[in-house]
């Protein structure tokens, strides 16, 4: 792993990521779909067809059995290696799409959100939850400080948000 990270292909991949001002979880996710497809065809990236990566799609799709979003995060990754990169446009790019996984959502009815509240024993860790649960925030959201709720306005502003979204909760 070490000399992965040492690697002219590696450093130009988290330089560009960083210019098209992508997160430490993108940069990670996307740095290990090249690792990856490196590792698993073996050659010089420049030397690498559209085929063969064709090949390895099919691969990850058909024989590793790679969820839906495992093979976005790998399209995604592949995709702004080659593209930006390497300089490749290939058409491969234009229509590659794994298919979403069509689950309906695991929604817990009152009740069991009670159940559940009740084995949590400690009050920083029920305060933190229940904070989380009745404002909808993600995990990471969730690390807030009193100056970050608007009592006057019934309020808390988010400052570890995942995606764009105005920032604040009512």
């Amino acid at each position: 792993m070490s000399h992965t990270l040492q690697t002219p292909w590696y450093k130009k991949t988290i330089k560009a990521l960083q210019l098209a001002g992508k997160g430490d979880k993108t940069r990670e996710s996307y740095a290990r779909s090249v690792r990856q497809l490196l590792e698993y065809i073996n050659k010089d990236p420049l030397q690498i067809t559209e085929q063969e990566l064709q090949a390895y799609f099919l691969y990850r799709r058909n024989t590793s059995n790679w969820s839906a979003s495992t093979l976005n995060i790998c399209y995604c990754g592949l995709k702004f290696f080659f593209i930006h990169v390497l300089q490749k446009q290939w058409p491969v790019f234009e229509y590659l799409k794994a298919q979403k996984e069509k689950r309906l959502p695991c929604v817990l009815n009152r009740d069991e959100v009670l159940q559940v509240l009740q084995q949590v024993h400690t009050f920083h860790n029920y305060a933190y939850l229940t904070t989380v649960y009745t404002c909808g925030l993600r995990l990471q959201e969730a690390h807030l400080q009193a100056s970050n709720i608007d009592a006057k306005r019934m309020m808390i502003h988010v400052h570890r948000e995942k995606a764009p979204r105005n920032g604040m909760f009512p």
